[in-house]
């Protein structure tokens, strides 16, 4: 082993079992349930002994062990290092213990990750305290992204960290407004560390390791591959408090983040968008569960993953109105004066169902406010106070 190897082994020590496990990532598509368990039963180092002398039993066991003989853990950290990347394992004092909740999925691919490769500044563990999962449709509208943007910016302004995937779209614009607030963001890729996926991300990717974080289960040199993002999205689920989506058609891999965070027991948030727009359908849809809140920016996104008392949303105050201050018999002689013609106080009397005396002294206290002016042919309506 190298010495920048040994540096990016996380704990600053190459150790049995994570050597064993970056063996297992190596080897194993990230999130298989069934080699989870086996490591979780019998540790790393035993799981590669059993594997290595055919005494395990696995679905794959032949591809399996094929491809331990040709990998190289001493590559991927000396590969790592030169990034500025670590990888760290349950134990870890970065490790995100939150991520054990994802064996309540009962799903083959969506298994405790065996570690995690880092590559930016942050803790992640400390990150992942208060964060919050913003996803959403790569061909978004200037609609989705605005909102996401502007979400993700007042998260960060709070001191919350925003997770998401680093794709086009929604992704995109979330990371950005995280980074605008020179706040926290996090990246989880489909794809290793050292890879810039989409291409077009690159300089984004780049910023995100530099001020934030970029994650990904495979090792370095591993490509995205259509699969890969369903099951990257459970751990963006996962390390989160909830999960918002922001714009996504009716089979969008996003609404995938959304139901891994609902079987998480996670909060499951969704923007409402125009009911034409097809990158709404699946957010719109989402609404008419009973366990998904409808979110329009950061202050609800609190209020619902914020601690109790101390993230409220602020409420709804309305515009006001100089009406609002009138006595009822004043605001019914209002309503009774014409629009476009002036009345004399009998006929506003009739009309409000009000004496002619009471209609008097409202005409008056209503002129002395600017409501009403009286002219040659009666009384008629202002523009207003």
């Amino acid at each position: 082993m190298t010495s920048d190897a040994e540096a990016a082994a996380g704990s600053g020590q190459i150790d049995g079992e994570r050597v064993a496990r970056l063996l297992l990532s190596r080897v194993a598509e990230p999130g298989d349930v069934e080699l989870g368990r086996r490591v979780a039963e019998l540790g790393a180092v035993e799981t590669v002994q059993q594997l290595r002398g055919g005494g395990l039993r696995h679905r794959g066991l032949l591809n399996l062990r094929a491809r331990l003989d040709a990998a190289r853990p001493d590559r991927d950290l000396a590969v790592g290092a030169a990034l500025g990347a670590r990888f760290v394992i349950p134990g870890d004092a970065e490790w995100p213990e939150q991520l054990a909740d994802l064996v309540r999925i009962s799903r083959t691919d969506a298994g405790v990750p065996l570690g995690l490769w880092l590559r930016g500044p942050l803790d992640l563990a400390a990150a992942c305290r208060r964060s919050v999962a913003i996803v959403g449709a790569r061909a978004s509208t200037a609609y989705g992204e605005y909102v996401a943007s502007e979400m993700a910016l007042g998260l960060a302004e709070r001191q919350w960290t925003v997770v998401s995937g680093g794709a086009y779209g929604i992704d995109g614009a979330a990371h950005r407004g995280a980074l605008s607030a020179a706040g926290s963001t996090i990246a989880v890729l489909a794809c290793g560390v050292d890879i810039a996926y989409p291409r077009g991300h690159t300089a984004l990717i780049d910023r995100i390791s530099q001020e934030g974080l970029v994650l990904s289960e495979w090792p370095p040199g591993c490509a995205p591959m259509r699969h890969r993002f369903l099951v990257r999205n459970r751990v963006i689920a996962a390390l989160t408090a909830g999960t918002v989506v922001v714009e996504a058609a009716a089979r969008s891999g996003a609404l995938s983040t959304a139901n891994r965070a609902r079987e998480l027991d996670r909060h499951v948030m969704s923007v409402p968008g125009p009911v034409t727009s097809t990158m709404s359908h699946g957010t719109n849809q989402l609404l008419r569960e009973p366990d998904v809140r409808c979110v329009t920016g950061a202050a609800d996104v609190l209020e619902l993953v914020g601690q109790l008392g101390a993230d409220l949303a602020p409420q709804l105050t309305l515009p006001a109105d100089p009406r609002d201050e009138l006595d009822e018999i004043s605001r019914r002689v209002l309503e009774s004066v014409p629009l476009r013609r002036a009345a004399g106080p009998a006929s506003i009397s009739v009309a409000a169902g009000i004496s002619p005396q009471q209609v008097l002294r409202a005409l008056g206290g209503l002129a002395a406010r600017g409501f009403v002016e009286r002219i040659e042919t009666g009384w008629r309506l202002t523009r207003g106070p």
